[in-house]
């Protein structure tokens, strides 16, 4: 990783969360940064906490491409450049099946995956042309073991995860370097969603705190490795349905019986 002294970062999902923890780690590491968010009003409080000679809040809207490119247009004029995104927002609605309706695949897909594409061909053609920049792409890892009820969801975060290896192969030549943040499950306020009724949390081993996930990303920003793992136990879903699919999707079945779907 290059020294981020004078970087200019900008994170969408920034005033609060993993994004804002990831601002946060940056601008300590000397990064200028960017907080890109619907909720202007936390993302003013949260840029005047991190210094508001170096840290920017910007009302955006990641479904809106001219939202995008305003923020993006905004960032410059500020600083100058865009070195470093993070194209962290993103929302988790529930798709039942029987009963899921086709607009929350659209809502889900608008703020998860198509924010990430904009965001992505905003940004990439400065970083080309000055040699250098990096963008992380926030997945998950629903996206290798989808759960009942997250076929939107995990079909968002799968299509992330496809776009920004696709984009890393192309650009990497142009020392443009494109990550996907496995983040794990952090207690944010969206990760805690569907635990309000004191449901079970996931296992310790997949467990981080929105400061491990920002000192992970700020450790492996521009480094060779195209994904960033929170946690290696989810690396063993994809085995597992290899070597022992009959037992994977009894596993996965009996978690769609205790919550209660449908099939």
């Amino acid at each position: 990783m290059q020294s981020l002294d004078g970087q200019v970062a900008v994170i969408t999902g920034g005033a609060k969360g993993i994004g804002l923890g990831i601002a946060t780690v940056l601008r300590a590491e000397g990064a200028d940064v960017v907080l890109a968010d619907t909720d202007l009003a936390a993302a003013e409080a949260s840029a005047a906490g991190l210094g508001a000679d170096h840290a920017l809040a910007v009302p955006t809207d990641v479904t809106e491409r001219d939202s995008v490119a305003s923020m993006a247009a905004a960032a410059v004029e500020r600083f100058g450049r865009i070195d470093i995104l993070v194209n962290n927002a993103g929302v988790d609605l529930m798709l039942p099946v029987p009963g899921g309706d086709l607009g929350t695949v659209r809502e889900v897909f608008d703020v998860n995956f198509f924010s990430t594409v904009a965001g992505t061909l905003t940004v990439v053609p400065g970083m080309i042309e000055r040699g250098w920049g990096a963008i992380v792409n926030v997945s998950s890892d629903t996206a290798r073991a989808p759960e009942p009820k997250q076929g939107a969801y995990a079909a968002s975060k799968a299509a992330i995860s496809a776009f920004s290896e696709s984009v890393a192969h192309e650009v990497a030549g142009h020392g443009v370097h494109v990550h996907v943040l496995y983040p794990a499950w952090v207690p944010t306020a969206m990760g805690l969603s569907g635990n309000e009724d004191g449901g079970s949390l996931p296992p310790k081993m997949v467990r981080r705190t929105e400061v491990q996930v920002a000192r992970l990303v700020a450790d492996r920003l521009g480094g060779p490795h195209l994904d960033i793992n929170a946690a290696r136990l989810p690396l063993l879903a994809p085995i597992a349905r290899t070597l022992a699919p009959l037992s994977y999707q009894r596993a996965m079945r009996r978690m769609a019986t205790t919550s209660g779907a449908t099939t």
